[in-house]
């Protein structure tokens, strides 16, 4: 039985120590296994490493809206929070040469179910993205995060949206992993432009 996965990273600035280079290794063993995945993208962090950004439309993978600042969105005043999205979205457009629209996914969570914020997203042409599963790659271990995408998307089934980031240095270490036990259990690794259903998201 075949089964769909959407890997998805938040491409962020760290809120932790972690090691040099794990975004590069990330895409690059995406890259060496062919898989296809989604990045929503921190406008500070795009301007930050530029030539990093760039390899993630280069290596076909969707890109979406992660903020500018990476605050969690319902501390912004209404203008605070529309010129946010913008800066971020002319980041994106600038440096990574696609327009990140409709994907968006709230910093955190945090706000994805307020009307108010939804409601001014929708008008800026996104819509907010979640997740089914969430194994806490910036506070466990390789072995850990490996086993709690994997038993997770498996038991999610069809269409699971895995919540990842791109610096924790467990992620690059798992990942390798991570796309091998899926293939083998019969998974198809898609973007989230590829899956019928979205899962909006739950804050943790």
């Amino acid at each position: 039985m075949t089964f769909r996965v959407a890997l998805t990273f938040d491409a962020e600035h760290p809120d932790r120590p972690t090691e040099f280079g794990v975004a590069e290794s990330i895409l690059t063993t995406l890259a060496d296994t062919g898989v296809r995945a989604s990045f929503f993208v921190q406008g500070r962090w795009a301007l930050a490493y530029p030539e990093t950004a760039r390899r993630i439309p280069a290596g076909g993978h969707l890109v979406g809206n992660h903020s500018h600042y990476h605050a969690k969105m319902p501390l912004f005043s209404a203008s605070g929070f529309t010129a946010d999205v913008h800066d971020a979205e002319a980041a994106i457009r600038e440096l990574l040469g696609v327009d990140p629209r409709p994907w968006f996914r709230c910093p955190f969570g945090a706000g994805h179910d307020d009307p108010a914020l939804v409601g001014t997203l929708t008008g800026l042409g996104y819509w907010t993205v979640g997740w089914d599963v969430v194994p806490y790659d910036w506070e466990r271990t390789p072995a850990e995060v490996e086993a709690g995408v994997v038993d997770g998307a498996t038991t999610k089934g069809d269409g699971a949206v895995v919540l990842l980031h791109t610096w924790p240095a467990s992620t690059g270490s798992a990942l390798p992993a991570i796309i091998a036990r899926l293939a083998a259990a019969g998974a198809t690794f898609v973007g989230l432009d590829q899956l019928e259903r979205l899962p909006i998201a739950t804050p943790g």
